[in-house]
């Protein structure tokens, strides 16, 4: 298999384990997918989470951050729900559970990303500014998951919802991508020199 899924941190994983194993976690989630399930549930397929803040025009790799990694919450063979862990001064810990489109919008994209001849490592990157999500398959399969520099050959693959003429799972190089999404953001505030 070309696609490689890092292993998520231990202290991330139990968290999620435990908050799995609390009826109170599982009962307040505000996942309905998650509270109605009658069988096991297992944390699968983690991937770190990473935010692109902001987009510069000046050439330079972009840089993101590590803000996640998100579990898929599986049940009988198929997702139900995702948790997303967060790192806090005392470590990874559990954040919260969702659901949504983006649950088998990434199954599909990494099913995709599978059936590729090219190696790559799976992460996800978040683009705020444009409520965009992506699968990011960043060419260095033995790179540390928390590093964030996009290479212009790395390859992102927009999440369903993508934003209006972006087109969900088609395979973007971030050198074509990125300057289609710096058009689409809105300059920030001028700094003015007074």
């Amino acid at each position: 298999m070309p696609l490689h899924v890092p292993s998520a941190p231990a202290p991330a994983l139990r968290s999620v384990l435990a908050a799995l194993g609390s009826p109170t976690a599982v009962r307040e989630a505000r996942t309905s997918a998650l509270r109605s399930v009658q069988g096991p549930l297992s944390p699968e397929l983690p991937l770190p989470v990473h935010v692109l803040d902001r987009i510069a025009p000046t050439g330079a790799a972009p840089l993101t951050r590590l803000a996640a990694w998100r579990f898929l919450i599986r049940s009988e063979g198929r997702a139900v729900a995702a948790a997303d862990t967060v790192l806090t001064p005392d470590g990874w810990t559990f954040s919260h559970f969702f659901e949504g489109p983006y649950l088998a919008s990434t199954e599909l994209a990494v099913r995709q990303a599978e059936a590729s001849a090219t190696g790559c490592q799976a992460r996800l990157l978040s683009i705020p500014e444009l409520y965009m999500l992506t699968l990011w398959l960043h060419g260095d399969t033995e790179a540390d998951p928390s590093g964030g520099v996009l290479a212009p050959t790395d390859v992102l693959v927009p999440l369903a919802p993508a934003p209006p003429g972006i087109a969900a799972h088609r395979p973007h190089r971030v050198a074509d991508l990125l300057p289609v999404i710096s058009l689409r953001v809105a300059p920030g505030p001028l700094l003015s020199s007074a």
